[in-house]
């Protein structure tokens, strides 16, 4: 997943709102069409994710939950 993001995030450790807070501000800077990779550890970013993406038109390409670290990667629109 990682290999394929042009940015990441690591927000492991953070609570809400942090993690979506920080993937909207590196997202600002990404041209559309450009992927970023977040990591977090906050199990509330799941559905903060989903639905910032749903919302904003992003795309959530990918989610996963591993050893208790959410993964992320989204497109810009």
């Amino acid at each position: 997943m990682l290999e394929t993001a042009d940015s990441e995030v690591d927000a492991r450790g953070l609570r809400c709102p942090m993690p979506l807070l920080k993937a909207k501000r590196a997202l600002n800077a990404l041209a559309p069409g450009q992927a970023l990779a977040v990591l977090a550890t906050d199990s509330g970013s799941v559905r903060d994710f989903a639905v910032f993406c749903e919302q904003s038109g992003h795309e959530l390409l990918f989610s996963e939950e591993r050893d208790g670290v959410y993964r992320y990667l989204l497109r810009k629109v």
